[in-house]
């Protein structure tokens, strides 16, 4: 029996998303057999230190590429958000599996608060500008400071009282279990109040671009409709020639032959634009919706290619 070894992030979360796709390979490759062999990343270790300081969210992935290319490991598992638009010279994605819940959401430390009535000045755990303007854009009036670290800790923190509310992605909690607990109370942002990351709650795995073989094992656990969506966010993101660190925002649904590309990009002055296009060519599509940003004051924004 061939042993495929898997790198993975050693986080609770990353280790749960791995085996459960593992699971999925296990189902229809039986005679093989896969290892997870976790890493502490860059990205891991330096919990206290904003990500735009350390090098975007690729520092999430670096470590793991350069073993995957080295022959460490055969494969690797990562949250496709966490990836760059260009990967390391040498890998490819050899499948994305089926996106989870693409939402982000607000914890509450009380029960039965909401967006609308969090008390004026209330205090918001996120590190993500993304995130930040958007909620701004519905209540300038919160205040917000940066929160890292794994899911477990992040709720730790919201329930010890140093922040009124916390925003995570419900996919993440979805794997973990954590939507199944009452001891949260979480108010689902839907995308037209808060657009996703770029490819949030899409799984993508990695491997070498010459292993033929093992790419043919992954393509069947792809999903077409994930990848072919999750293709024109990454195009979107390519085009601004940005990490996934920058406000950008980005949420392709295919529909038929057709697809709705909604994108968000934050200005330096923290405005919130925003542009809907509809189409058959994703790729320009991802264009176009970087063209209109620009035209409608991103022009000049250091993340756009001159």
């Amino acid at each position: 029996m061939k042993v495929i070894k898997v790198g993975t992030r050693k986080s609770k979360l990353a280790m749960t998303q791995t085996q459960q796709l593992v699971d999925q390979l296990k189902e229809l490759h039986s005679e093989r057999d896969f290892v997870l062999v976790p890493y502490t990343t860059k990205g891991d270790r330096l919990t206290h230190v904003s990500l735009q300081e350390i090098g975007g969210k690729g520092v999430f992935v670096k470590e793991i590429e350069r073993a995957l290319l080295a022959g460490e490991i055969d494969m690797a598992v990562h949250s496709l958000k966490d990836m760059p638009a260009k990967l390391a010279e040498g890998c490819a994605l050899g499948a994305i599996s089926q996106r989870e819940d693409v939402r982000d959401c607000l914890i509450f430390r009380q029960a039965g608060q909401t967006l609308a009535d969090l008390s004026k000045g209330a205090l918001i755990g996120t590190s993500s500008i993304r995130r930040q303007v958007q909620l701004q854009a519905q209540r300038p009036d919160l205040a917000f400071k940066p929160l890292r670290g794994n899911i477990d800790t992040r709720i730790k923190k919201l329930e010890e009282g140093e922040y009124d509310a916390i925003v995570l992605a419900m996919a993440g909690l979805k794997r973990l279990g954590w939507l199944d607990q009452s001891r949260l109370h979480i108010q689902p942002l839907e995308t037209s109040l808060c657009l996703p990351a770029i490819s949030q709650g899409a799984l993508a795995v990695e491997c070498r671009e010459e292993d033929e073989e093992l790419r043919s094992l992954l393509a069947t656990v792809q999903d077409e409709k994930t990848a072919a969506e999750v293709a024109v966010e990454r195009a979107v993101l390519a085009q601004m020639n940005a990490d996934c660190t920058f406000p950008i925002a980005a949420f392709a649904q295919k529909n038929g032959q057709n697809y709705q590309l909604e994108a968000m990009l934050a200005k330096e002055d923290g405005q919130c634009v925003f542009v809907s296009l509809q189409g058959q060519d994703g790729q320009e599509l991802a264009k176009q919706a970087v063209r209109q940003l620009a035209d409608k004051g991103a022009v000049g924004m250091p993340w756009l290619k001159k």
